[in-house]
């Protein structure tokens, strides 16, 4: 049927892939099926003249000759040969346009794959159905067969998490979205006209030497000013880029040895045990720490900390021990100890909470978790099983990212090696060990994890801005991952039957060395039979694709750029005694130049918001085009913009901005 002959009755709209090789050069036909049945006939997709169905490119053709009493489109068949040094083809979305009544009525196809030569496919309308409902069994087989074969779950580093073996072609960046982070590190350094400094291996003189480094793009950190405070120091336990470590506490455990001596000064007339009976004493305890290897001639500490809420509302510390178990030479650090003694105490252990931040909140509990979610996903569920659709946007450049980013960051001599004391081997024992406690249930489910730490309760720790911020989007997501869900499976019944959900569930949870994801606390142990149970559990993906990579990513350059207030690596050993020392002392521990511009620049990149990724909500590429989800996701676009202006204007009344979790700066993935 030529394109531009007779009267138009309907317009084909194709969005054909943006990624490599999605473009074609072969002979494709589509045929229009009625809900009775009856076909169009061979319609060819070519526009004379003109190279269409290129890569990322929108075409329309033209529809005419439909026979009278050709009812509603409801289906399309398609097929392309051979043709071509370029025939392969991904596509997007092909969209009917039908004006025959006078009125427009589109008709979605969201394909969002590769088309075979010689090859029939039929699509249903919105292509998105359960496994028992689909009469296409085969096909859809034959769709999961390919993707076990792409997606290989394996460990890649000793007990490490489970990851793709090899990145699919597919899961590349787009045109639009390059990320090159060793040539946007030299760039940067570039602009900032700081490239002498990465061959000075020298210390730094003064914090005022370190302060000349922020120019151009390189903003000053507002930590800069604030870095020595204990009400600052605290507010890096709620609010920094690692804020779920914070426990209530309900007794001083045998080997910190804090007595009521070394704290009363700092309780306000209470004792210990009237602090914890009030509710204002919390503490941190990083003996996952412990024995961690580190780089060469370098150490990192396992402390335990205790903080206060006072009169102010201010969570501040009292007591630090720098190594988990008391001794003599494992003192008690106190506000009231000589400035820089308190002030070292401090900063050993920031770096060990940099330590966990970069290993475990960042690295290990959102970018790998997640793809290895990914990967089983893709290997479970059918492009057009709905829950795909559902998490597939949240899914968007994860693996790419990992794949990226670990081959910069994270390997053999890399940023991590250079800049971080724990060195890349720490930093996957640290991971192995966080992940053998980590659980979907708890610390994935935020209420759950609140409550686990006793800080869920209303009116405790009055400036948490992170629970603050981060509970009215966790359950935004949950009513909507609720409605979807609901579409699709109106019993638990339906669910039960639904066979690969059931193998997305029983792959999650088999473990790493028997070729799964080996995730804990699975609700139903990865055996869905009731829909709650599948809700609460892509409600945690979705929000730790999301949110949790929000909050430890995004204030990375706020937190690390200025070295001294959340130091990644120090130099020398960690204090056993009280003696007084001074300023010198505190520059002697710091990093040198080069060190510093490493850490600088990198998280000045990590840090920035990637322009292509779209705020949460807003998704990128629709997977979702049934009029009873486009309603959920326009309900909670509508909810996160309350949000966000809600947000906006409570920041007006804040210490101080935080707007990490602002919905409208929240990107749906984890893409950088």
């Amino acid at each position: 049927m030529s394109w531009f002959s007779g009267q138009s009755q309907a317009v084909i709209f194709i969005r054909t892939g943006d990624r490599k090789g999605a473009g074609t050069n072969a002979n494709v036909t589509l045929i229009l099926h009625d809900e009775s049945g009856n076909k169009s006939q061979h319609i060819q997709l070519d526009k004379w003249f003109r190279d269409d169905l290129e890569r990322g490119a929108e075409d329309e053709y033209q529809v005419t000759g439909l026979p009278e009493g050709f009812g509603e489109i409801k289906k399309i068949e398609l097929c392309r040969d051979n043709y071509g040094l370029a025939s392969n083809w991904h596509v997007d979305l092909i969209r009917i346009d039908d004006h025959r009544s006078g009125e427009k009525k589109a008709i979605s196809f969201p394909l969002q794959r590769w088309i075979k030569a010689d090859k029939k496919y039929i699509f249903e309308e919105f292509d998105s159905k359960l496994p028992q409902h689909d009469q296409y069994t085969s096909e859809r087989k034959a769709v999961l067969d390919e993707a076990k074969r792409l997606y290989e779950l394996v460990q890649k580093v000793g007990d490490s998490p489970a990851q793709v073996k090899n990145m699919p072609d597919d899961e590349s960046f787009s045109e639009d979205y390059k990320f090159d982070l060793a040539a946007m590190k030299i760039a940067l350094i570039a602009e900032t006209k700081l490239i002498s400094l990465t061959t000075i291996f020298d210390g730094w003189d003064s914090l005022e030497d370190i302060e000349a480094i922020y120019q151009f793009d390189l903003e000053k950190p507002s930590t800069i000013g604030k870095w020595k405070d204990d009400v600052w120091f605290g507010s890096q336990r709620l609010n920094g880029c690692n804020p779920g470590l914070l426990t209530l506490c309900t007794e001083i455990p045998s080997k910190f040895g804090v007595t009521d001596e070394h704290v009363r000064p700092f309780l306000e007339g209470l004792t210990i045990n009237g602090a914890i009976a009030a509710k204002r004493l919390f503490m941190v305890d990083l003996k996952i720490l412990e024995n961690l290897p580190c780089v060469e001639n370098f150490q990192v500490c396992a402390p335990i900390a205790l903080f206060f809420v006072n009169n102010n509302d201010n969570l501040v510390p009292v007591a630090i021990q720098l190594q988990q178990h008391k001794g003599p030479k494992n003192p008690i650090f106190l506000p009231s100890d000589p400035e820089y003694t308190w002030l070292i105490a401090k900063m050993w252990y920031n770096n060990a909470d940099a330590s966990f931040h970069q290993s475990c909140t960042h690295l290990g509990f959102t970018h790998l978790m997640m793809e290895g979610i990914a990967v089983a996903m893709h290997r479970n569920l059918a492009p057009s099983h709905p829950m795909f659709r559902l998490l597939s946007s949240h899914f968007l450049y994860l693996i790419a990212i990992n794949t990226r980013g670990l081959g910069v960051l994270v390997s053999e001599g890399g940023w991590v090696d250079k800049t971080m004391a724990i060195g890349k081997d720490g930093m996957f024992e640290l991971i192995r060990r966080g992940l053998n406690e980590w659980r979907l249930d708890v610390d994935g489910t935020l209420p759950n994890q609140l409550k686990a730490r006793g800080v869920d309760s209303d009116g405790i720790l009055p400036t948490y801005y992170y629970k603050e911020d981060s509970l009215p989007i966790y359950y935004a997501i949950k009513k909507y991952v609720t409605a979807i869900v609901n579409i699709y499976y109106d019993s638990d019944e339906v669910l039960k039957n639904d066979h690969e959900m059931q193998n997305f569930g029983q792959e999650l949870v088999k473990s790493k060395k028997d070729g799964g994801v080996g995730l804990l606390g699975v609700y139903g142990n990865g055996s869905f039979t009731k829909r709650s149970d599948l809700i609460m559990t892509l409600t945690a993906f979705i929000f730790t694709c999301s949110v949790s990579h929000a909050a430890a990513n995004f204030s990375q350059y706020e937190e690390y750029a200025f070295p001294p207030n959340y130091p990644a690596k120090l130099k020398g050993v960690p204090p056993k005694d009280k003696s007084p020392l001074e300023y010198k002392d505190v520059m002697d521990i710091l990093a040198d130049k080069s060190t510093t511009l490493d850490i600088i620049v990198v998280t000045k990149l990590l840090s920035t918001r990637p322009r292509t990724t779209n705020a949460l909500g807003n998704i990128e590429v629709q997977y979702l085009y049934d009029p009873r989800c486009t309603e959920a996701v326009q309900n909670f676009q509508a909810e996160l913009k309350q949000l966000t202006d809600m947000y906006t204007e409570r920041n007006k009344s804040r210490d101080y901005n935080y707007d990490y979790l602002n919905p409208d700066k929240v990107p749906n993935s984890i893409s950088i």
